[in-house]
């Protein structure tokens, strides 16, 4: 059973013994490395004088698949982090990531 999450989990296992499990992002690691190598594969284009459009192309791939990367942490925070703070008693827990989720939605708007 998870209880809260603030950056961690915790879960209690046998026993009702409370065991923290932090939050971690590792899976994202591959498609991260796959996502160099789209922009190394860029700059090998650039270096060989490719096609405007070809270039342009691949790195709207890589802007994708960041976004992508984006999208899931973001999904797990909000499945982990917000969503036990909200079901938790600590009202100021609960404001600050209300707050939290706010100010990224108005840096979002701004950027692009």
């Amino acid at each position: 059973m998870e209880v809260s999450c603030l950056g961690r989990r915790v879960f209690f296992g046998r026993k009702n013994k409370a065991m923290i499990k932090k939050t971690t992002h590792i899976e994202q690691i591959a498609f991260l490395k796959k996502i160099e190598g789209q922009v190394r594969g860029v700059q090998k284009m650039i270096e060989e004088g490719r096609y405007c459009v070809d270039i342009i192309t691949q790195v709207h791939s890589a802007i994708g698949a960041l976004y992508r990367v984006e999208d899931q942490i973001l999904k797990k925070h909000l499945d982990h982090c917000v969503a036990n703070a909200l079901k938790g008693s600590s009202e100021k827990e609960k404001q600050e990531k209300i707050n939290e989720i706010m100010e990224l939605i108005s840096r979002f708007r701004k950027t692009g």
